[in-house]
């Protein structure tokens, strides 16, 4: 698997949110970017990842940055889910091309057709700053990312 060079542009994309909405990476220049890979909708570790991001938007939006979800997952399943959850941030469908982007990114599983979690931190200009990967069974720590972006 290939994956992004922290220091060079990230990969540019364009994926349906929630809601149908087409959001482009290149577009979202001027803002810090959170892009954070999880398995599935609904899934234990990855609802708790989610929610914790949901409780603490304010900080990012503090730190002049925006956070995407990125799952396979279907975007009318991901509109259930935020429903569900109360997320207010985008949660971006990379169904089809099944897992694209998240090969794009190196962190598709191609045994189990999911992503895994992977976190990018890509600053107001578009460069990849920082790069966070965890196991399938561990949840990642967001004041992790508080600390990277107080640092751009």
């Amino acid at each position: 698997m290939t994956e992004p060079v922290i220091g060079q542009p990230a990969p540019d994309f364009e994926l349906s949110n929630q809601f149908g909405e087409p959001v482009r990476l290149s577009a979202l220049r001027g803002e810090n970017i959170v892009l954070v890979f999880y398995p599935f909708a609904f899934s234990g570790i990855c609802t708790g990842e989610l929610c914790e991001l949901r409780d603490d938007l304010e900080s990012f939006k503090s730190e002049n940055a925006r956070v995407l979800g990125i799952s396979i997952d279907h975007k009318f399943a991901l509109r259930a889910f935020a429903d569900r959850e109360g997320y207010e941030f985008d949660l971006l469908a990379d169904f089809w091309p099944h897992g694209a982007v998240a090969k794009t990114y190196g962190v598709f599983d191609d045994e189990s057709g999911m992503a895994l979690r992977g976190t990018f931190i890509v600053d107001a200009e578009g460069v990849l700053r920082h790069v966070i990967r965890n196991s399938r069974s561990q949840a990642r720590d967001i004041q992790e990312y508080h600390r990277i972006l107080k640092e751009l």
